[in-house]
């Protein structure tokens, strides 16, 4: 290659290596970084020589340039010749300083040129920089920069000229004017210094061990004279920035004299600068230099500087750090370190300053002061240790600092002093008690963040901080054990500590623990000494109170009982028996459950047991009373807690039942009295718990207590009508009154049982109503006091359940019965209607619950009214989210559904207590008769409300019901009728509800039939597994699931109850849930099948009626079902029906379509309908056509009525699954038949008078307007509906995937549609398609062309499937095809030459039979003239590709050549569907040319076009064309070739072109040495290709083609004309052609 065709190429790349596109420009790069890796003296001499020729080159495109030099030198420095080394380094130099002016970025490319150059030939460089670098001359910017530079990328190369460097450039100092050239040198002396620092520290490795700091130190101070006096305090921050970093390394090679003379002028012009530059880190770590440079050589001015110096610096500390900002957080690491430095030489003054700067009660101020001390705590142990007391006292000020921020700082610091022993000093509990208050912070709930500080921490963040910090005291730090233990107790019962129970009761366990596993005789606590400390009965209190409820305050039940395990020694010697026998039980227990899932009631049991069996343990009198009398003094401390005070009082009740000193007893019942606070309902219920259970050994005493409470002066001076007009505000009487109500029940309830019975009505009761009633002016008043309802009910019903206990023993007749239901139906009442806020339904009706059970027994009267009330009373509750009222008492959502919850309950137990008196049918009926009208409510709610009583009742009703006669069950078809229908309810839980009624009902029955109580009856038991199908909503499974449910009823329902059972469910056809409707019609429609042969008089009747409901009812499903009981009842009088029904106006109504629907039931009847439809669907006419338009040209197809009515007709038919056999009797018949309705359907509208001679257009009327109709998608859902009646389901899941039903009704895709169907028929319904062909045939000679193209595309595709040839019909269908090929439509044409060519896809055995027809066939095709989108052309190519495959050669063999030279101008072609079938031609022709040399000629023609094309912009090119070379490659005459070509040339695997075409270019030189020239001419012609993608592929070949070629074939080569080709893609508008040229120009490295 010559080296004019070199430069070219090189020039090309150097005019492009500015390309717009970044990526053209990388490869660009890249190709010349490759051609100077192989040939580096001479790239870097064209790039030279551009640079030099083109002076004038812009900016950008020089800067690439000279980056490339760069990358060439850095890569190859060691290959690079001398002479060409120090032309660079002149080029580099002169770019670098041939502007005056600053230019950054190219200046800087050419100074990074000398600074790679400078890692190997650094004495180079400097002969070379030092050129221009002359005393008393001020250099250029960069000179100066590069300089810099190289004192960074080599050190040990540099050092020794930084003496003579600094020499020469300490006088230029002055000379700089310009604030670059200033900031330039100012870098320099940085780096200098720096280097000198690192050359220093590492001697043992340097070239000159015997270089000291004091040879530079004289030139070093004279530099920082001129950057300290003259230039740091220059304007521009930039510059100020720099000089100021570069201070702190010079300042540690200054001579000591110097730097002591200059501390007190330096350090304050440091400090200055913080306020100057918003870039602190430069400034800190200067300072730090400095500072750390004068402590090294022992200041004495630097203590005069330290006032000053402090505060400045403690500024910096208190800048808030920003941690995603990294120059933020190494400020203040610098900072922090200045701190360290000062405070080993200046402890005492440093300490004072900061602990006096503890004070300042800014935030900001105090965080930075805190972490500084923090720092000095942890950095400079040795220092603070006699500092100790001192920043122990000086500390107390930030404690009282309510910001969170601060708060976490202390943390940190006390963390720290815990480590360093400083919390074990007098004074150290202080920091103690501040972790605890923190680990009891509350969480934020009304705490407000500012959204512009996200460092701002919650009180959940610093509580979690404060309990790990507690804990790591306890667990790590050891030396914190003995300041913890005993005195973490103190925190335990002042109740401001209650949210730090569970960290702290943590932290004891541990330390006990280790105490007690160590036998430390500090574990007993000896509490008269430690007078600090709670009394073990306040302990034992404490804990139990806590683990009430267990898992507040993040989980303290377990924490609290498994420290009063560890305390019980020192609570009792004797309660460590009972807590280590109890306690595990009680903690396994809480281990098993969560908040949720916690039975309250159970575990408040199980305290109260362990602290009685606890006192039993004990077993001393004496200490048991002062443990009462210490619990009640406690009790104030809970006014906070009520919920822990309410099971406090039981706490207190169960000490006192132990207690046996009656004076003790008597006080503390009086001081509870005394000292509650009336108005909170929890304690109320908690006093009168807590005196019930002290009664249950002290009856009287509390009896005597209450009733002298209620004589006392609280209540005298409450009475009279002067006390009921007393402010509201004074003690509220009734709430006293409530309690002591309250009392007088748990009283009664707790009693022992013999001695309470006799004290009920003349003493309790007594006094109850005495307190409830108030009398004035002698009239007794009833009070509306919500708090005294409940306290009466709550009491009333703890008597009755009293009486209730006590009867069980002795019989009582308690007088005051319906007096007491009557005031609690008053109650009931007198609640509002519409909503729920108060327990008081519930607690009333589980008073009356225990009061029904009572002697003497309610009339019926009274029953009646007692169970409407309560009914209505309940089921008129709305749910939650309909209440409207905004009332301030309403009830949250998860209260309002406990409520609900127990109100259901407690409804429940009433009604099933009054049935228990009465347990009969009528005493059932009594009650469901109240139910029944909300069985069927509109209101989801009301009805699950309804089917969950009635199925509890009937439950409770067959559980206690006993069978003593044969009685019948009469109200058996009346409940049968109203709860069959919910068993398809929208609503899950009423379906299952009812399901379980009519098992209930039918074993109720069964048990009057005189079955056993334990028979299980088969059908019945089936009901269970029919209730699991009523989890599933689907409709399908709940209609059989009603029809298998009635069966079972039809079995058990006695002949009698038959007709209720009817009247009720045709009630149910109109049911407000459509769903309950259909499950009506089914249980009719089974009960008509099973057992309605006496019925038959009612049909005509009974069919109207249907008629007129299925134009009502809107339920789909309902009307199936009713139409189904249309086809039981008028099977025999169908014709009629058909006759009406054919009439009808299109399209059909719904109620018509069910009609058609059910006729399809009979497949005898369907057949005959089916068999009229198609033979008059051949002879009627299927549409005529009109001009629509008079003014426009062209006609329209309009559809014709009764072919269309007759299609839809069809379509509702074969709806019906029962006319499956009809349909398959006839299949072919009706596919032809709605096949070629298809074809006449396409493109055709509706006429506009369609229902012109339609019946019953009076009703219509009053219908809706018709919906639009579509002629083809009627005949397209029929033909879907016949496949699917026919079992074709194969045929039908193709043509759904493939979208072929709407291609069908689509004018310009409905052959591809038939063509999508016929596939799917030969595949899946072969058998089926001689009848189909017969029909069809005369079809093609249709006077339609519409349907000849339908018929013609069906037949064409049936050829691709050898199921033609297996059924004989081969003949005849290749006949059809050779007569459709000079049809006068060209579709008609094309798809009759696909029909040809599929024969040797489907038939390949006869292709040779028919050589010459089909041959003939495509040759015409690829000659056709009337084809102007080649369509016809494009078939007739495909179709030659198939039949080549299985033709003779002696058919082919003559017209091979001639074959090639039609397809040769159709493989550039624009089209690609085209250009992929010449491709897959050539390569099937390519069989039938091995051998022939003339077809290998051709072949090579070719092959570079195919190569090319591999990286087609189509996928089914680049498929072509490999499966083309993959079939030619025997021919080609190469075995490497031949065995790549196959290896990896295949369809369905990625190729990775590049590597393909250079391993095959290394092939075509081996093999074909005599082609390369034809080769590359051919190749270069493609760089004029449309597709980007060909022409960026012909420049790949090109490259690796040239890349790979020996030296002996260069003379092959026309380089001139590659040459030129590249560059001028090199040009190329598209950014990979570009890309592509110039990594091929890459490739020529070995030229």
């Amino acid at each position: 290659m010559e080296d004019l065709e070199i430069e070219r190429l090189c020039l090309a790349l150097l005019d492009a290596a500015n390309d717009k596109d970044s990526l053209v420009q990388e490869q660009v790069r890249k190709s010349l970084l490759t051609l100077g890796n192989h040939q580096p003296d001479k790239i870097l001499t064209m790039c030279q020589d551009y640079l030099v020729k083109h002076h004038k080159l812009i900016l950008g495109h020089r800067i690439v340039i000279l980056q490339t030099i760069e990358m060439v030198v850095t890569s190859k420095i060691d290959t690079v010749s001398y002479p060409k080394i120090k032309s660079m380094i002149s080029l580099a130099s002169d770019e670098m300083t041939k502007s005056k002016d600053v230019v950054p970025d190219w200046q800087q490319a050419a100074s990074n040129i000398l600074v790679s150059i400078g890692n190997k030939y650094i004495n180079d460089i400097m002969e070379e920089i030092l050129s221009k670098f002359q005393p008393g001359i001020l250099p250029h910017f960069f000179v100066v920069q590069t300089l810099s530079s190289l004192s960074e990328s080599n050190v040990y190369g540099m050092v020794p000229f930084l003496n003579a460097i600094l020499g020469t450039m300490l006088p230029m100092l002055g000379m700089a004017k310009q604030d670059n050239m200033k900031w330039v040198f100012s870098s320099a002396l940085g780096h200098f210094s720096e280097s000198i620092l690192e050359y220093l520290a590492n001697l043992d490795k340097a070239p000159d061990p015997t270089v000291r700091k004091d040879t530079f130190s004289s030139e070093i101070y004279a530099a920082y004279d001129m950057l300290f006096n003259n230039w740091l305090q220059n304007r521009e921050a930039k510059l100020r920035l720099t000089v100021a970093e570069s201070l702190g390394p010079m300042a540690q090679l200054m001579p000591h004299d110097k730097l002591e003379e200059q501390l007190p002028k330096l350090i304050p012009a440091v400090l200055s600068l913080y306020k100057k530059n918003p870039e602190h880190y430069i400034i800190s770590k200067s300072l730090c230099q400095i500072l750390e440079a004068a402590v090294n050589m022992g200041s004495r001015v630097l203590e005069m500087q330290l006032d000053n110096l402090l505060s400045h610096v403690h500024q910096q500390a208190c800048t808030p750090v920003d941690y995603t900002n990294l120059p933020t957080v190494k400020n203040h690491n610098e900072i922090l370190r200045c701190f360290s430095i000062l405070a080993t030489t200046f402890p005492d003054r440093v300490l004072v300053f900061i602990l006096q700067k503890l004070d300042n009660s800014n935030e900001r101020n105090r965080m930075g002061t805190l972490a500084i001390l923090r720092h000095l705590i942890n950095s400079t142990p040795s220092i603070m240790e006699t500092k100790k007391s001192l920043v122990l006292s000086s500390i107390r000020q930030p404690l009282q600092d309510s910001s969170n921020k601060v708060k976490k700082m202390v943390l940190q610091v006390i963390s720290a002093m815990a480590h360093h022993g400083y919390l074990e000093l007098e004074g150290g509990d202080v920091f103690v008690r501040y972790i605890i208050q923190h680990c009891a912070l509350p969480d934020d709930i009304n705490r407000t963040f500012k959204q512009t500080d996200p460092e701002e921490i919650s009180n959940e963040s610093l509580r979690s901080m404060c309990e790990n910090t507690l804990h790591l005291f306890t667990t790590t730090v050891g030396r914190m054990t003995d300041v913890l233990w005993p005195n973490l107790l103190s925190f335990l019962t002042p109740v401001q500590y209650t949210n730090a129970m569970t960290p702290l009761c943590k932290s004891l366990i541990l330390l006990g623990n280790k105490k007690k596993l160590a036998k430390d005789e500090n574990f007993i606590i000896n509490f008269n000494e430690q007078v600090n400390l709670p009394s073990p009965y306040v302990l034992l209190t404490r804990l139990l109170v806590n683990a009430s409820f267990p898992f507040r305050g993040r989980g303290r039940g377990i924490p609290s009982l498994n420290l009063l395990n560890v305390m019980a020694p020192n609570i009792h010697p004797e309660a460590e028996k009972s807590c280590e026998t109890e306690i595990p039980d009680l903690v396994k227990y809480l281990e098993e459950t969560t908040e949720e899932t916690i039975d309250a009631k159970k575990w408040e049991d199980c305290l109260l047991e362990f602290l009685s069996k606890t006192l039993v343990t004990i077993s001393d009198d004496k200490w048991t009373s002062t443990l009462a009398i210490e619990m009640v003094g406690y009790l104030t401390s809970y006014n906070t807690f009520l919920d822990e005070k309410n099971f406090f009082y039981k706490c207190i009740g169960v000490t006192l039942r132990q207690c046996y000193n009656k004076d003790v007893v008597r006080k503390q019942l009086q001081e509870i009295l005394l000292t509650a606070r009336h108005n909170d309902s929890l304690e109320r219920e908690g006093i009168a718990a807590g005196i019930g259970l002290c009664a249950s050994k002290h009856l009287d005493d509390s009896l005597g207590k209450l009733e002298d409470f209620g004589k006392s002066e609280a209540f005298k001076k409450a009475s009279g009508i002067f006390g009921l007009l007393k402010d509201k505000n004074d003690v509220d009487i009734e709430k006293m009154k409530s309690t002591l109500i309250l009392c007088y029940g748990s009283v009664t309830l707790f009693a022992p049982e013999d001695q309470i019975l006799g004290r009920i009505e003349p003493d309790i009761l007594r006094n109850i109503s005495k307190h409830f009633n108030t009398k004035v002016l002698g009239i007794k008043v009833e009070t509306k006091d919500l708090t005294m309802k409940l306290s009466l009910i709550k009491s009333i019903g703890q008597i009755a359940q009293a009486i209730s206990i006590c009867t069980q023993r002795q019989s009582y007749n308690f007088t005051r019965k319906q007096e007491l239901l009557g005031v609690m139906m008053d109650f009931i009442k007198s609640e509002a209607a519409e909503s729920l806020k108060t327990p008081v339904r519930q607690q009333a009706m589980t008073t009356c619950s225990h009061l029904v059970k009572l002697e003497p027994i309610l009339n019926e009267n009274e029953n009646f009214s007692m169970i409407e009330n309560s009914l209505n009373s309940v089921f008129s509750i709305p749910p939650l989210d309909s209440e409207k009222t905004k009332d301030e008492e309403l009830l949250d959502v998860q209260n309002f559904e406990t409520l609900y919850a127990d109100t259901f309950t407690a409804l429940q137990d009433l009604l099933k207590n009054v049935l228990s008196r009465d347990l009969s049918p009528d005493g059932l009926q009594n009650i469901f008769k109240h139910i029944e009208s909300w069985l069927n409510s509109p209101r989801e709610t009301e009805r699950e409300k309804a089917t969950r009583l009635t199925s509890e009742l009937l439950d409770f009703y067959l559980e206690n019901l006993v069978v003593k006669n044969m009685v019948t069950f009469n109200n058996l078809g009346a409940l049968l009728g109203r709860l069959a229908p919910r068993c398809s309810d929208p609503h899950r839980v009423v379906r299952k509800e009812a399901m379980d009624c009519i098992y209930t009902l039918l074993y109720i029955q069964l048990r009057y039939e005189g079955f056993a109580l334990d028979y299980k009856d088969e059908g019945v038991e089936s009901l269970i597994t029919l209730r699991d199908k009523l989890d599933n909503p689907d409709p399908t499974v709940l209609y059989r699931t009603c029809s298998e449910l009635t069966k079972i009823i039809s079995k058990r329902l006695p002949q009698q109850q038959l007709s209720t059972l009817i009247f009720m469910l045709f009630e149910g056809l109109v049911d407000s849930q459509p769903n309950c409707s259909r499950a009506s019609s089914v249980v009719i429609n089974t009960l008509l099948k099973t057992r309605g042969a006496g019925l038959q008089e009612m049909v005509p009747e009974v069919l109207e009626v249907l008629h007129i409901r299925l134009q009502v009812i809107t339920e789909e499903q309902v009307k199936v079902a009713v139409g189904q009981s249309v086809l039981i009842l008028a099977t025999q009088h169908l014709q009629t029906v058909v006759n009406t029904l054919i009439s009808h106006p299109l399209p059909f109504d719904n109620w018509t379509c069910e009609m058609w629907l059910a006729l399809g039931a009979d497949s005898n009847l369907a057949s005959q309908i089916m068999e009229l439809i198609i033979e008059k669907l051949n002879v009627i006419v299927p549409y005529v056509e009109k001009k629509e338009f008079l003014l426009k040209s062209g006609m329209t197809k309009v559809a014709t009525n009764q072919p269309l009515a007759m299609t839809c007709a069809l379509r509702e038919i074969m709806l019906n699954g029962k006319s499956a056999d009809a349909v398959l009797g006839i299949f072919p018949q009706l596919f032809s038949a709605l096949l070629v309705r298809l074809g006449s359907s396409v493109g055709v509208q509706l006429p506009k008078d369609i229902n012109s001679n339609s019946i019953n257009q009076e009703k219509r009327l009053f219908s809706k307007p018709p919906v639009s109709l579509d002629v083809s998608g009627v005949a397209v859902e029929a033909l879907r509906i016949l496949l699917a009646r026919a079992q074709l389901d194969d045929v039908v899941k193709p043509l759904d995937e493939e979208g072929a039903w709407e291609k069908m009704k689509d004018p310009q895709q409905h052959t591809k549609g038939i063509t999508v169907l016929a596939r799917a028929m030969a595949k899946h319904a072969g058998p089926r398609l001689p009848g189909i062909v017969e029909n069809l045939c005369p079809s093609l000679s249709n006077i339609y062309e519409c349907q000849r193209i339908t018929v013609t595309a069906f037949f064409s595709e049936l050829l691709n499937h050898h199921v033609v040839s297996e059924l004989m019909m081969m003949d005849m269908l290749m006949n059809n095809m050779m007569e459709r090929i000079s049809d006068p439509c060209s579709t008609i044409r094309m798809l009759s030459i696909r029909g040809l060519g599929n024969i040797a896809v489907g038939s390949p055995e006869k292709v040779n039979k028919y050589a010459k027809e089909l041959l003939a066939a495509m040759s015409s095709g690829m000659e056709e003239k009337d084809d102007p989108d080649k369509q016809i052309t494009l078939e007739a190519m495909s179709g030659l590709s198939k039949i080549l495959d299985y033709l003779d050669r002696k058919n082919v063999q003559l017209l091979v050549v001639y074959i090639f030279m039609k397809i040769k101008p159709f493989l550039e072609s624009e089209n690609d569907d085209i250009r992929s079938a010449a491709i897959t031609l050539l390569g099937n022709l390519s069989r039938f040319g091995a051998g022939e040399p003339v077809f290998k000629d051709q072949l090579h023609n070719v092959l570079v076009s195919l190569l090319l094309h591999l990286n087609d912009p189509s996928t089914d090119v680049v498929k072509a064309c490999k499966f083309a070379m993959r079939v030619c490659a025997p021919v080609v005459g190469s075995d490497q070739i031949t065995t790549m070509f196959q290896n990896h040339l295949h369809e369905d695997k990625g190729l990775h072109y590049g590597e393909f075409i250079n391993d095959l270019t290394k092939y075509i030189i081996q093999d074909f040495p005599a082609m390369l020239n034809f080769y590359h001419i051919t190749v270069i012609q493609f760089f004029k290709s449309n597709w980007p993608e060909v022409r960026a592929s012909a420049a790949m070949f090109i490259g690796f083609l040239l890349g790979n070629l020996p030296e002996e074939y260069f003379s092959h080569m026309n380089m001139g004309n590659i040459t030129k080709g590249l560059v001028l893609l090199l040009q190329d508008p598209e950014p990979l052609v570009r890309a592509k040229a110039a990594e091929a120009m890459g490739r020529f490295n070995q030229f």
